[in-house]
């Protein structure tokens, strides 16, 4: 597996390299998002680590970059800045995690493994999890193994939100990756959608959340 470390720190580039090589990653590291997305465009990587503040091309833009190109690649922030406004921002450019330095490198292993695991399930299209089953190629949802009728929309939320676990989406970044368009009613939108989802599959295998003032995340259970 191929990392991708954009830091202007070199000094936590040589921290994060060497504890991520211990534990068997392949690293390439990059001195600001300019470079970082560079980089990017030249090699394979199978998860991106970027911090915010940084010369000539903010995290932020950074990942924004990278999603123009790959909408499903891992993507963790590491940063000072801790604030709501912060973190909202970072979730809203596409980033999967968001973590403040300092970062307890053991807690980040475990995020970089969750965060592959989650990219595998989206690459191979299939998701099975204790009682539930989902198929993206057939739009199909099984629960205890009976089809659940889900509309296409239906089954890409809820498919978006049990792959990627955990993850905050805002109504907007759903409406934009599902619908491929924005207006002026996606609250209204998502949120009943997400109604007749919970109203369909009562289980308890996985949950969706509303997050206040944010949007939704799936956890399973």
């Amino acid at each position: 597996m191929k990392i991708l470390i954009v830091e202007d720190d070199q000094h936590i580039t040589e921290i994060l390299s060497k504890n991520l090589m211990k534990s068997g990653y392949e690293i390439i590291s990059a001195e600001n998002g300019r470079v970082g997305f560079s980089l990017f465009e030249q090699n394979h990587f199978d998860l991106v680590i970027s911090d915010i503040m940084m010369p000539y091309v903010s995290g932020i833009s950074l990942v924004k970059q990278i999603r123009q190109l790959n909408k499903d690649i891992p993507i963790i922030i590491l940063t000072a800045l801790d604030s709501y406004s912060d973190k909202e921002m970072g979730f809203q450019s596409g980033t999967d995690d968001y973590m403040v330095k300092p970062v307890n490198l053991q807690e980040l292993n475990l995020r970089i493994k969750a965060l592959l695991r989650r990219y595998k399930i989206m690459s191979e299209n299939v998701l099975e999890y204790k009682c539930i089953f989902l198929n993206y190629q057939e739009k199909s949802v099984k629960l205890d193994g009976q089809l659940i009728p889900l509309t296409v929309k239906e089954f890409e939320l809820l498919f978006k939100l049990l792959s990627t676990p955990n993850r905050i989406f805002t109504r907007e970044q759903l409406m934009n990756e599902i619908w491929g368009y924005d207006n002026e009613s996606y609250d209204r939108t998502i949120d009943t959608h997400i109604k007749r989802i919970r109203e369909k599959i009562k289980t308890d295998c996985f949950e969706i959340i509303t997050v206040r003032g944010l949007g939704y995340k799936g956890t399973l259970l």
